[in-house]
């Protein structure tokens, strides 16, 4: 069996903060229709598209074009806001989520790159199994 590629800290977090981008586009797009903001198909067509890029995005966060992409993406979410001005709010607020899980992912990548420089025996084992739970009663 191979085994899976370890993935980086940065790449699972920035991952989950864009699945969520892309779960509130959803909710977006519905209230940009239900205010009739933007013609209907221009709605759910342009909301679509940029669920597909956030998608796509995803995948491509183990490269440095992945990240760079969902920055731009940030500023996309927020400049929605002209079409309602309370995305700017959700737009700022998903923003500084991306910002604080970029700066904390890379703290804790570092922090395990440094480690395992320093603790070669640690790169590449499985962790220790926990033991088993004691069977029987008491003696």
């Amino acid at each position: 069996m191979t085994q899976r590629r370890q993935r980086s800290t940065t790449e699972s977090l920035l991952s989950i903060v864009l699945l969520l981008e892309a779960i509130l586009l959803f909710f977006v797009v519905l209230v940009l229709f239900g205010l009739k903001t933007v013609a209907p198909a221009l709605a759910f067509g342009g909301g679509a598209a940029f669920v597909v890029v956030i998608l796509v995005t995803i995948l491509l966060l183990r490269w440095p074009i992945g990240v760079a992409i969902g920055w731009v993406i940030q500023a996309g979410l927020i400049a929605l806001g002209v079409l309602n001005p309370l995305i700017y709010l959700v737009g700022a607020g998903f923003a500084a989520f991306w910002i604080w899980c970029f700066v904390r992912a890379r703290q804790i990548d570092r922090g395990r790159r440094e480690y395992l420089a320093a603790h070669p025996e640690a790169a590449g084992t499985p962790a220790p199994e926990s033991p088993d739970p004691p069977r029987g009663g008491t003696t």
